[in-house]
């Protein structure tokens, strides 16, 4: 034993957990003074909350609500730490320091987090948009030089969940030959099994409206797919061919110090999202006068354009073309493009010439030029 405590008190020792203190620390005391929560108090404080339309709930009876500018400072911390959960940022309410010295130790439940989340959802990000401002302000944006790109995030619809017009037709199609089958048999049933058949039929024929109800839906809205519990979002390739139910994030990040500047919410791959993010960059940066990068997920001939429109110069890597050809030599990527001229040349040298005819991928008929 003796031995063993003389081995424990080698190492850094705690303090004991009931000695009674003199001077009891205050939170202020317990904060550094360099801690990120004082900026962000300092930062929430010094907004007013009319100019970003934050819905502000009072009432004279009842329990008071909380103050708007409360909740925003949590949900800017719970940002900053990845933390997303509205319930798990009512448990830091009561076990993180930093929280309790920013809320004054105010414990507002999950419910009062997310739907303050909820009906601020354009006032916050106005705040988002008021930092990006803020930052210019301090030379922290360069504003010669973006790039874009972005990120999946899935969704909690799962893809049993996610449904296509094709996708739906198959589950009318398994019902209707169900059904069919149960009305055969309650031809031939009584008894129990009669109500047991008809409980079967009307179940089938419930999932069959609610299909049908879905399809009428894609119909009048011209989408293309509808997911059940994630109303919003779509299945999409996320990576080597894989596909999920998730949401596409496009984020833009200004080069000077790497800080993001837009970010957008969307259901749909990054083909068509170039030209938007480069308008939303250009009342954000108040300037045409940078330059974008982005991946080839990207390049898009409408897109481009749109870029070049607007006078703002494009860096758009060049997706490489599929081709089999029997010598790779000869593969599309070793011809040269000559603009001048118009004119493209084979890894041999020599100019490519027309017969005058266009070429269908599957080889058909030709169309005459």
């Amino acid at each position: 034993m003796y031995i063993y405590v003389l081995l424990y008190m080698q190492f850094i020792q705690g303090t004991n957990r009931t000695q009674s203190v003199l001077f009891p620390e205050t939170l202020d005391q317990i904060v550094e003074q360099d801690n990120e929560v004082r900026i962000i108090d300092l930062f929430v404080e010094s907004i007013q909350l009319a100019d970003f339309k934050f819905v502000i709930k009072t009432t004279k009876e009842g329990r008071p609500a909380y103050h708007p500018k409360d909740l925003l400072k949590l949900y800017v911390y719970g940002y900053l730490n990845h933390i997303r959960s509205s319930r798990q940022l009512e448990k830091e309410c009561k076990r993180n320091i930093e929280v309790m010295w920013l809320m004054n130790e105010l414990v507002p439940d999950h419910n009062t987090i997310s739907n303050f989340r909820r009906d601020n959802e354009r006032a916050i990000r106005k705040v988002f948009r008021y930092t990006v401002s803020i930052a210019k302000h301090f030379d922290l944006i360069g504003g010669t030089l973006v790039a874009g790109d972005s990120t999946k995030l899935r969704a909690q619809n799962s893809k049993k969940n996610n449904f296509t017009p094709k996708k739906i037709e198959k589950h009318i199609a398994y019902i209707d030959n169900k059904l069919d089958e149960y009305n055969k048999a309650l031809s031939e049933a009584d008894g129990d099994n009669k109500a047991a058949i008809e409980k079967h039929i009307a179940t089938h024929t419930e999932r069959k409206n609610g299909y049908l109800a879905m399809s009428e839906y894609l119909e009048e809205s011209g989408d293309v797919q509808v997911s059940t519990s994630d109303p919003e979002s779509r299945q999409m390739i996320t990576r080597n061919n894989i596909t999920e139910v998730a949401y596409n994030i496009q984020t833009v990040v200004d080069a000077k110090y790497c800080i993001p500047i837009d970010y957008k919410v969307t259901n749909e791959n990054d083909s068509k999202a170039m030209g938007g993010m480069l308008r939303r960059s250009k009342v954000i940066l108040q300037s045409t006068d940078f330059t974008a990068l982005y991946d080839k997920g990207y390049h898009t001939g409408s897109e481009i354009r749109t870029g070049i429109e607007m006078g703002i110069n494009l860096m758009v890597a060049i997706p490489d073309v599929a081709s089999n050809a029997p010598d790779e030599n000869y593969n599309v990527a070793n011809f040269i493009y000559n603009e001048t001229d118009d004119q493209y040349i084979c890894p041999q040298g020599n100019i490519l010439s027309t017969n005058g005819n266009w070429y269908r991928k599957d080889r058909g008929n030709s169309l005459s030029l």
